[in-house]
Order: structure tokens, then C-alpha cells, then sequence
């Protein structure tokens, strides 16, 4: 046989072995799991409802079941679920509050699941091992309630029902997975959206909730970060809160209830590993950042939050202690930062603090060289009127819009404290603004209006009742009706 011969029936035999190779990957592998099973006499329910010794229905459209436990065991995981007054926990491998909308994703499947064909009633261990059944890829364990036509029923045992089924693998054919039942010989089909949700691992049940308190149920408030320490009181629910520490002073109530708002944007992004657990709790003996909540009604709550490098990585991790449902997780590492903001962040942004139905007297410093408006409220009829440069009656719409602007000023940044500091902002005694006084002529508050901040022409500096100086809306201030010619009356 010459060379030629050779590499011919050489070819010819390795063609022959790829071609049974292919054959037998088809019809021992794939023809297999990809057959089409044939449909079942009756459509099956997964989880069923109805049986003949307490009928869940009568004939009728079948209940839906109730489910108060459901167990799942995968190579990566095992977690058990329990109802517990109307809220799903998990019981184990860790007891804490489940993820309510995964849990109530995998019921809505549970119930309506039904068997979309039968693949066999007598499995060989071949078959079994080939559609992943033996060992299985899943092992779920529920038990529920059906209700009666009241629905009730719950502590009768004949509408008690429980079931345990085994999860294979995928039907390449069309996506479905294979099932078998405890105590059922056959094979069943069911669809696939139930193998997504069962070989989740166990972090994803569990509930990524952290930061559930409610700013409108505190007293008081005490942060403590790298640099300050922030006391916030107040001395009821209703009541606007007060600085206590770093200075005394009122308070922004809206920077207050935003600490809260941003708060609930944090999820856990995990928990901790168990070997990574005793070096978190150690380090959180040592918080770098940590909140004291004192509610209207019950103990103080906690927050400790901590940064650490565990399983090759930076991480950020937060414990609260006293809330319904303590926690321990790995969270946004900003977070930090929503619990540690600078004193100035809490500064009242209010600029004028005054009551419209005080002020008697208006005086508007037109800046400069201008000669002052002065109006004031008449005593016979509490109508307005213009008093110099010119006399005359007001417009009346005018000068309640003025006072009703005035009282809700608010500036759109603190940046400087300090009268001595007003000058270098344009803010002195000539400058442009509003004085505002009582009937004895005492002044109640007065508005500076300083120069345009620099590189920014939609604001103004400005001061107000306090010693701040702010950065103010400069369409806010145009807004104001401070000229003669729109307060005094044609």
C-alpha cells in the first residue's frame, strides 16, 4: 500500500468516527431532551388544589392556594420561607425579613403553574440522570391553604395541601424544564420561568430593605462623622427642627427629611460572607460614620456604617440595631455621605423670618442714591398706602404679593456666615432691599441684596435675618414688586 492509500483509507476511517460521534450525540444526547413531548390527557396542576376527600371548589373555577411555607434546596443554596403575620421571613439559613416581591413572584408561579406535557411514567435512572433528575437540579418543598368559598378555612386540615417536586434541567426544544413529583413516577414538563426563579442563590430571597425609619417619627437626631457631630432636636413630630450641636440655631427641615428620603435609595448590594462576619462586626466597633435616632414612640435606633478591604476588595458595610428587623450588609459606599453632611448643609435656608399679618410698615431701599418707598397699613380700614417719596393709595394686590414673596424666600445656598464678611458680597447699608416693621416701628426683618454671584447670572448674593449670606434666585428677586411705579395705584 503506497502513501497515497494510506491517507485515503485513513481519511476514510476518522470520517467514520466523527460520523458515529455525531449520531450519537444526536440520538443519545440531543434528540432526547429536545423531543416533543406528547400532550398530556388532562392539562395537571403543579401545586394542586382540589382533592377528593375536601373538594376546594365544587366543580367550579379552583381556588387559589394560600401558601404559608415553601422550602428550596439546590447544589448552591438551601432557604426556607415561612408566613408569619401576614409577612414572609426566612427561617434558614438566617432568620430575616424575605424579599416580598421575589417571594410573591415565585407563588404567582407555584399556582398557576401547570404541566405542559408528560415525558414519561416509567424513567429509567438514564433518563433520569439525562433530564437532570437524578440527583435533581432543585428540590422545593410547599405547603397551603385552599379557602373555602368564604375564604376561609385555614385551620382546617382537610384544605391543608403540600407538595414536593424535583427540578431538572432545560428542554432545549422550547425552554420548558423537566418535573417530577414526590410520590409521582412520572416526568413531567413544566415552564421554564420556574427554573429561573428556584436556582437563585440565597441572598436574593432575603429582603435589601436597610434604612426604614421615618424622619417623621423622630425627636431628635445625632450624626457623627470623621470631622462633626451633628445634634438635631425638636420637641415634637409637628414642630420645625433645631440645631443643637455644632451651634445652636433653627434648622433646615427640608435638608433634614432629605437625609431620610436618600436614605431608602440605598439597597443592600449584599451581605457579608460568613468568614468575612467576625471582621465586619470588629470593625464596626469602630464606626467611621454613626447615627443615633431617638422616635417619638419606643428606644433609640442605630446606624453604624464602616469601610473595609474583606475578599480582595474595598467595602462598605452597615449595621442598624433597635428597628423592626436588624440588619448587616454591604451597601453604596455614598452612603457615608448622607450621614455625615457638614453643619452649614442643616442652615436654614428660610431668609426672612416675619408673618405677613405682622408687618405694618414696608420700607424699600431702592440702592444707591434712590430715595426710599415707605408704605403703610392705615388703621381705619388696614388698607395700604404710599407714604413718600410720593403720597398715595397702593395697589393692594401688589404689596400682599411683595409680603407673601418675602415670607417665602428661601436661598439656594448658604456660603458664608458672618456680618463682617457682607461687604466683600455687595452687601452694606445702602445696598438694595426691604425692611419690614411692626406698629411701633420696631423692625422685624430686613433683605440685603447684594452683587451677582460670579460666573453664575442666576444669582444673587443676599441676607436676611441671620448673619448668613446666600446665594438667592436672581429671577426671584427681579420678581419682587420694588419700584413706585408698580405699587403705587393710577
Amino acid at each position: 500500500m503506497n502513501a497515497r492509500q494510506k491517507n485515503l483509507v485513513t481519511l476514510l476511517a476518522t470520517a467514520v468516527v466523527a460520523g458515529g460521534l455525531g449520531l450519537y450525540a444526536y440520538f443519545g444526547v440531543m434528540k432526547p431532551q429536545a423531543e416533543r413531548p406528547p400532550a398530556p390527557e388532562s392539562p395537571g396542576a403543579l401545586f394542586p388544589t382540589d382533592s377528593p376527600e375536601a373538594p376546594g371548589t365544587d366543580g367550579g373555577t379552583p381556588a387559589a392556594p394560600v401558601f404559608t411555607s415553601i422550602s428550596i434546596e439546590h447544589p448552591h443554596a438551601r432557604v426556607e420561607l415561612e408566613l408569619r403575620d401576614g409577612t414572609w421571613r426566612i427561617t434558614s439559613p438566617v432568620s430575616a425579613l424575605a424579599e416580598r416581591k421575589q417571594v410573591l413572584s415565585l407563588i404567582d408561579e407555584l399556582s398557576g403553574a401547570k404541566f405542559t406535557g408528560t415525558v414519561t411514567d416509567k424513567p429509567t435512572d438514564e433518563e433520569l440522570e439525562r433530564f437532570g433528575l437524578k440527583p435533581p437540579q432543585a428540590t422545593v418543598s410547599a405547603r397551603a391553604y385552599v379557602p373555602d368559598a368564604q375564604g376561609g378555612g385555614a385551620q382546617d386540615a382537610s384544605r391543608q395541601r403540600s407538595v414536593t417536586f424535583h427540578l431538572g434541567v432545560e428542554n432545549v426544544f422550547d425552554g420548558s424544564v423537566y418535573v417530577r413529583r414526590e410520590g409521582d413516577p412520572h416526568v413531567y414538563l413544566a415552564s421554564g420561568a420556574l427554573r429561573v426563579l428556584l436556582l437563585n442563590d440565597t441572598s436574593a430571597w432575603r429582603s435589601h430593605e436597610v434604612f426604614t425609619v421615618e424622619e417623621s417619627s423622630l425627636l431628635r437626631i445625632e450624626l457623627k462623622g470623621p470631622k462633626d457631630t451633628v445634634v438635631l432636636e425638636r420637641a415634637t413630630t409637628d414642630k420645625p427642627w433645631q440645631m443643637a450641636r455644632p451651634t445652636v440655631m433653627r434648622a433646615d427641615s427640608k435638608r433634614v427629611a432629605r437625609i431620610f428620603s436618600d436614605l431608602k435609595l440605598y439597597k443592600a448590594l449584599g451581605f457579608p460572607e460568613p468568614e468575612w462576619e467576625p471582621q465586619v462586626v470588629r470593625a464596626l466597633e469602630k464606626p467611621a460614620v454613626e447615627a443615633t435616632l431617638v422616635p417619638k414612640i419606643g428606644g433609640p435606633l442605630r446606624i453604624q456604617l464602616v469601610s473595609l478591604r474583606v475578599g480582595g476588595f474595598e467595602r462598605t458595610f452597615a449595621r442598624t440595631e433597635g428597628m423592626a428587623e436588624p440588619v448587616l450588609a454591604q451597601v453604596d459606599p455614598n452612603t457615608l455621605n448622607v450621614l455625615s453632611p457638614p453643619p452649614l448643609d442643616f442652615k436654614s435656608k428660610k431668609v426672612l423670618e416675619m408673618q405677613t399679618g405682622a408687618v405694618e410698615k414696608l420700607v424699600i431701599h431702592p440702592g444707591g442714591r434712590g430715595e426710599p418707598i415707605t408704605l403703610e397699613r392705615t388703621q381705619e380700614d388696614g388698607r395700604w398706602e404710599v407714604r413718600s417719596p410720593v403720597v398715595g393709595r397702593a395697589r393692594q394686590f401688589k404689596v400682599a404679593s411683595l409680603l407673601n414673596s418675602l415670607e417665602k424666600l428661601e436661598a439656594e445656598a448658604v456660603v458664608a456666615t458672618g456680618a463682617k464678611l457682607a461687604a466683600r458680597h455687595g452687601i452694606t447699608d445702602s445696598s438694595r432691599g426691604v425692611t419690614l416693621m411692626d406698629g411701633t416701628g420696631q423692625v422685624i426683618a430686613r433683605l440685603w441684596i447684594g452683587n451677582p454671584v460670579p460666573d453664575n447670572d442666576r444669582r444673587t448674593w443676599g441676607r436676611g435675618s441671620s448673619e448668613d449670606i446666600y446665594e438667592l434666585s436672581t429671577a426671584a428677586l427681579e420678581a419682587l414688586p420694588l419700584s413706585l411705579e408698580e405699587l403705587l395705584e393710577k
